[in-house]
């Protein structure tokens, strides 16, 4: 996932070196793995219109493909969903004035399963809460994909929002085990259980499949082990995004420039953080100088992605029936979230069974003249109808 997702979403905690205490959203450590891979990408979903909309929808096809599910199990979905809607997500934290705030509110108001489509809602506040930058932290999910364990995965989670810190403070041992869901156990009220079935494969799999490298480190009340924090470093091998909350991309002109063409806030500053201003100037230009292009935003997506450049051979396709149908499935790509276009890309892809028709779209995307007649197939299935005007 280049793609954001929820880091502090799973239990961000107040670091008391700092004078103003930096959000704290706290969510059952009990999700499942895959409830949890769940709960990130409806976040990263809704993202870009948290506050403006009370409710978002996702094809229930491409959730399912996003967090490991058979397409067709809607079954384990509705058990998933059920159990974000159960789960209680509580916060703690000083707003601008110094003033303290408690709140709790259900992980999702709501879902519901409809001809195909995953509708759901958080409530107000807590959606309030998720949209502030401070809060949520870019996550890619390609990383997340990599993850087999549960608690490897709240390790990270619970980690990563301190990256600018290196460490994530002491936390008391029963802030830790109930971050990891195991609260309540007898078993992991001894540290040497809890270090030997949790902590240490959790440590060891961030390690090895994340963007960042953590070291424990303890502190002991007499003999016994009562408080934990984690060392964190970038790991050099596996860093595919720069953390930014936006702030800094934000001022910048060509940010300016990307939100005046009608590209997404969040689309904006994934370009900009992944390819760099000058690079993104530059198809900028070169789309502004084509006066032909109708569609601005999917046009722009081509030239970086394809790179193109003044001397590059790509006119603007002509008005054909099939030029239509090429326009009509970038639109209808552009209005996706980055989460369900990495999807869909994902989706089509495997079902593509010869190896010269995977290297075309790995090449050109939707715009791959091998595949064309299977793209558009998949996105009448996708929208149905979406071919009708035409």
């Amino acid at each position: 996932m280049n793609a954001e997702e929820n880091a502090n979403l799973s239990g961000a905690l107040r670091r008391p070196s700092v004078k103003k205490n930096v959000a704290a959203i706290h969510v059952s450590g009990k999700l499942t793995l895959l409830q949890r891979k769940l709960s990130n990408v409806l976040l990263l979903n809704a993202y870009d219109t948290l506050i403006s909309r009370s409710t978002h929808r996702i094809d229930a096809r491409t959730l399912c493909m996003m967090i490991g599910y058979n397409s067709n199990d809607t079954e384990s979905l509705k058990a998933s969903l059920r159990g974000l809607a159960e789960t209680v997500a509580e916060w703690d934290m000083l707003d601008e004035k110094g003033r303290q705030e408690w709140g709790v509110s259900a992980l999702l108001s709501f879902a519901k399963l409809k001809d195909g489509v995953c509708e759901y809602a958080y409530s107000p506040a807590l959606a309030e809460k998720l949209h502030d930058p401070k809060v949520f932290a870019l996550i890619n999910l390609n990383i997340q994909r990599q993850f087999t364990g549960g608690h490897a995965l709240a390790l990270y989670e619970n980690c990563f929002r301190f990256i600018g810190t290196g460490s994530t403070g002491w936390w008391p041992l029963e802030t830790f085990r109930r971050l990891m869901g195991v609260d309540g156990s007898e078993y992991y009220e001894s540290y040497k259980h809890l270090n030997a079935k949790i902590i240490k494969p959790a440590v060891a799999e961030v390690n090895k499949v994340s963007d960042i490298t953590i070291t424990p480190e303890i502190r002991k009340q007499g003999r016994a082990v009562s408080h934990i924090r984690l060392l964190i470093k970038r790991n050099p091998q596996l860093s595919i995004l720069d953390i930014d909350d936006g702030a800094g991309l934000r001022k910048g002109d060509v940010y300016a420039q990307l939100r005046a063409l009608g590209v997404s806030d969040r689309l904006a500053r994934q370009w900009l953080t992944e390819h760099g201003e000058d690079y993104v100037s530059e198809k900028l230009a070169y789309v502004s100088a084509r006066r032909e292009v109708k569609s601005p935003v999917s046009y722009l997506r081509r030239a970086i992605d394809e790179d193109f450049t003044a001397g590059s051979d790509k006119p603007a396709a002509p008005e054909t029936p099939r030029a239509k149908q090429l326009k009509a499935v970038q639109d209808a790509v552009a209005a996706r979230s980055p989460t369900r276009r990495d999807a869909d890309r994902a989706l089509f892809r495997s079902r593509l069974s010869d190896a010269a028709l995977v290297e075309d779209f790995d090449r050109h995307g939707w715009m791959s003249a091998l595949n064309a007649k299977a793209i558009f197939a998949f996105w009448e299935d996708v929208e149905p109808g979406i071919f009708e005007a035409l």
